[in-house]
């Protein structure tokens, strides 16, 4: 039989180094924290999926907005809003520029519009994105030479 002394010596001789163990550590405390993020970002989506109490998600009602809005849609309304979400990050864009689309429909058909215009795509813009976003909108406005006095109103809301 083996003393206690040369079982202890043997197990720890053949560990693994402690540098291995911290790092092991490292990666599992950083893989927590991407699937925290990543959990994050699939809750909120959850949430627009969520049926509101008019029975419709919010993912519904964009859907209802881009498409009752299409055809008042021109070329120059959809490319100044492809200017509008150029600042947002590729991955994102689309997602961003359908919600601002929605708004911007629903804007455009409640005020009985025969087609979107830019004071539609701006007036849209400012109600779908937070107020971080304002900043960029204003110098936007400011290089293409367009007063944005008319909506400083909904800015400081």
């Amino acid at each position: 039989m083996q003393s206690t002394g040369a079982v202890l010596g043997y197990l720890s001789s053949s560990a693994p180094p402690s540098w291995f163990m911290y790092s092991i550590a490292f990666w599992g405390w950083v893989m927590l924290g991407l699937m925290g993020i990543g959990g994050f970002f699939m809750f909120r989506k959850f949430l627009k999926v969520l049926p509101k109490a008019d029975g419709k998600s919010k993912l519904d009602w964009q859907n209802y907005w881009v498409e009752r809005s299409r055809p008042l849609w021109t070329d120059e309304s959809k490319a100044f809003l492809n200017e509008l979400v150029q600042p947002v990050p590729g991955p994102f864009r689309d997602i961003a520029k359908h919600s601002i689309a929605a708004e911007i429909g629903k804007i455009a058909v409640e005020s009985g519009a025969t087609e979107v215009t830019r004071d539609h795509c701006i007036k849209g813009y400012i109600v779908a994105t937070p107020k971080r976003d304002y900043k960029f909108l204003m110098n936007f406005l400011q290089k293409k030479e367009i007063d944005y006095k008319p909506y400083q109103h909904l800015i400081n809301k």
